[in-house]
């Protein structure tokens, strides 16, 4: 019980903190972000090692502002590459995946500088196999596939500068969690 009293003081104190802040991310606002993931849903096992480390630029316009009475709403689009190989004694396969597509999201201030979100991302995947080595079993392993990609994430950019950031995201994309550095056009 004590522990529900003392959460519901922060909160009732921390309201007009959180009023004071101002947001970061305003209408007409540009925001290029590049990114180095960590942590994958692809490939890991034995004799996976990898390639390409997971990489993504993105690109988010805000659209309309006041929503929630500070709350900037914005759209963008979203590019990653990463690549991965399999290999066993010289021989195995290199996996290449792509994924681009389109999100939305919402941002909050809460503390000065950090600029919060919510987003989701609706985009497509393409993987692509190729074999190297000398196939013991003869047979070609060469192929490309596809297919949708639906995603929500958690992020937040710490403005250095009014135009530099450094940006932390969580959830689904080229990898689980996302760092990188942002920049406001």
């Amino acid at each position: 019980m004590k522990k529900l009293v003392a959460i519901a003081l922060v909160a009732i104190f921390s309201i007009p903190l959180l009023q004071a802040q101002e947001s970061m991310f305003d209408l007409g606002d540009r925001v290029v972000n590049l990114g180095i993931g960590f942590g994958t849903t692809l490939y890991s096992g034995l004799y996976y090692e990898r390639g390409f480390p997971p990489l993504s630029i993105s690109y988010e316009q805000a659209i309309k502002d006041d929503v929630l009475e500070k709350g900037v709403i914005g759209v963008g689009g979203y590019l990653g590459y990463s690549s991965y190989s399999w290999d066993y004694l010289g021989w195995g396969y290199k996996y290449s995946n792509i994924i681009f597509g389109g999100g939305g999201f919402f941002h909050y201030p809460l503390v000065d500088k950090l600029d919060t979100y919510v987003g989701i991302l609706l985009g497509y995947k393409i993987a692509t196999t190729s074999e190297f080595g000398t196939n013991p079993g003869g047979y070609d392993y060469n192929t490309t596939s596809g297919g949708l990609v639906f995603s929500s994430f958690v992020g937040a950019r710490y403005y250095f500068t009014d135009n530099f950031a450094v940006f932390g995201q969580v959830g689904y994309g080229i990898s689980y969690l996302t760092i990188g550095v942002s920049l406001k056009l």
